[in-house]
């Protein structure tokens, strides 16, 4: 059996007004790519956060390599390899191109040559401040300063937010062949369910806080009847969980 380089027991966490995961269980093993599908308001968001240690986990355990991760900061985990591309990609406006890929949280230095390596496109307008840039440049530059990093865990949050289609179809492949050219494991919430599929090894769905098991990617990609059912709450997803009182709703979707 191949050693997991993420591994997810028994996820609990949540924020102020309550907990959010109940129970998330995923791995991911080295140069794969995992999509996690489900609605808003799943925990998707939330266990990017608390596998980056950006919210505090209240029960079950994170693992790198094998390695616990409840002792380590945020930071302390970035320096351990694990990368993690918010939903508003992290940026700061007033900072150009260049000096995004020049040094990384804590005077951490990056490998700029990696980054453009996969986006050579930066290059061009590596002088421009970061709050002048398309939509589409700024996720290259979020994507460009993990890999800069060169992480053994990639988690990547919502890629497509705000992008084209045309656009999304260009970066995801990037994804895929990063993955698997430096031995990445990359944990991917999307909700671009054919494109995410179209790259992911396989996929967890999640409603309510809960994760199911794996199934192969290509399998929901020929019959995308569980997917359709976790975003609706149908009977086949119900199947998933053993307790009734973690079934997904139906109705008006929460907030993550």
């Amino acid at each position: 059996m191949t050693t997991s380089a993420l591994s997810v027991d028994g996820l609990a966490a949540g924020y102020d007004n309550g907990p959010v995961l109940h129970g998330v269980s995923l791995y991911v093993a080295p140069g794969e790519v995992v999509a996690m599908l489900g609605p808003n308001g799943a925990g998707k968001s939330t266990t990017l956060r608390a596998i980056s240690g950006l919210i505090r986990m209240t029960e079950g355990q994170v693992r790198l390599a094998g390695s616990d991760l409840a002792p380590l900061s945020p930071s302390a985990r970035a320096r351990a390899g694990i990368a993690h591309v918010p939903e508003d990609r992290g940026l700061f406006r007033g900072m150009t191109v260049a000096e995004h890929l020049r040094l990384g949280p804590r005077k951490e230095k990056l490998d700029a040559d990696a980054a453009y390596e996969y986006f050579p496109a930066l290059r061009a307008i590596s002088g421009r401040m970061a709050g002048v840039l398309s939509g589409g440049e700024q996720q290259m530059l979020a994507m460009a300063r993990a890999l800069a990093r060169k992480p053994s865990v990639l988690l990547l949050d919502e890629l497509s937010l705000g992008l084209a289609p045309l656009v999304v179809e260009r970066l995801l492949p990037v994804v895929r062949t990063y993955a698997t050219e430096h031995k990445c494991a990359v944990l991917l919430v999307e909700q671009h369910v054919h494109l995410a599929l179209g790259i992911a090894d396989r996929a967890y769905l999640m409603a309510s806080g809960v994760s199911s098991s794996s199934y192969d990617a290509h399998v929901l990609r020929n019959d995308m009847t569980l997917v359709q059912a976790s975003y609706l709450g149908g009977p086949e997803w119900a199947s998933e969980f053993e307790d009734e009182s973690k079934l997904p709703f139906i109705g008006e979707e929460a907030q993550e």
